[in-house]
């Protein structure tokens, strides 16, 4: 009897059953930093309850709570988008470095471009993904759905923000009215929710790509507003809001070419790349699995 060739046989029968039982492993990267600099996170698919319950303070009638299921993961910016992203990619920079001065230390660059349309934030989502280092990559960018957008905002949470329900803590997690005397400051100084995203609480109000309507009563998966309308959904708040404008429920609409009411800006979603042949289990590589997959 010979053990060696029978050792083998069962450990390329685990290797091959262990690839079954884990074919995710190594296949797609939790995070993504593009060609231009921009970082992005993957946010798990999941459940919430979107909207806030009428006992939470600063309780708008259009915040109506009710099941959501984002079915499929999906890569949201770290940071909102910055002036010297925009400049890069669109050579221009609308904001005009109009908050230049206010602070010794303000690097402009990395403050976030404000004064955008909802037409020009998807101006700059098609460009990027029309560039050739994202088009050679297969990345295409978009603004996130408002639905998408609050359950990143949450992070897991069910209070009126990421880190809790006493809007006294705001100053230490969000630019707002009370801590900045509506000036934006740069991405990325105060700490970040519990996926690693910053300034989703304050700094600039955050297009997202509904069309503003009533919620729904029923529970409903991958939502993405109506299909007309006057009114596109703004959130987060901004240095120019009270506490109450940066909850995570709060929403607002503007219309699309509405760039000069608020400190308008945005953050990106990244559709899921796919996972390259060479970061597959080499198993899968060798025996043929991710083609049968």
């Amino acid at each position: 009897m010979q053990p060696f060739p029978l050792l083998l046989r069962c450990s390329t029968f685990w290797s091959v059953t262990l690839c079954f039982i884990y074919p995710t492993m190594a296949q797609v990267p939790n995070e993504v930093i593009n060609s231009i600099g921009m970082k992005f996170v993957k946010i798990p698919k999941g459940t919430f309850t979107m909207g806030a319950p009428e006992t939470e303070l600063g309780f708008g009638r259009d915040e109506t709570q009710h099941e959501v299921t984002i079915s499929k993961d999906f890569y949201l910016g770290v940071f909102e988008v910055t002036q010297s992203e925009y400049s890069k990619l669109m050579e221009k920079n609308p904001s005009q470095n109009r908050y230049r001065g206010r602070f010794d230390s303000v690097d402009t660059d990395e403050l976030p471009v404000e004064q955008v349309s909802w037409e020009d934030a998807v101006e700059f989502c098609s460009r990027l993904s029309e560039s050739p280092e994202e088009k050679k990559e297969s990345r295409l960018y978009r603004l996130p759905t408002e639905a998408e957008w609050e359950y990143a905002c949450r992070a897991g949470s069910k209070t009126a923000y990421s880190f809790g329900d006493d809007p006294e803590l705001l100053p230490s997690h969000g630019w707002h009215a009370k801590n900045r005397h509506q000036s934006t400051r740069e991405v990325g100084i105060l700490p970040p929710n519990r996926w690693g995203l910053y300034d989703m609480h304050g700094n600039v109000s955050e297009w997202c790509s509904d069309w503003y309507a009533e919620y729904p009563k029923l529970p409903v998966t991958d939502p993405t507003g109506p299909p007309e309308g006057t009114f596109r959904i703004l959130r987060g708040g901004s240095v120019l809001g009270a506490p109450a404008t940066c909850r995570s429920a709060c929403r607002y609409g503007l219309p699309p070419k509405d760039c000069f009411s608020a400190n308008l800006g945005f953050r990106v979603v990244l559709n899921a790349p796919a996972a390259p042949a060479d970061a597959l289990p080499k198993c899968q590589q060798d025996s043929g699995l991710s083609q049968r997959r």
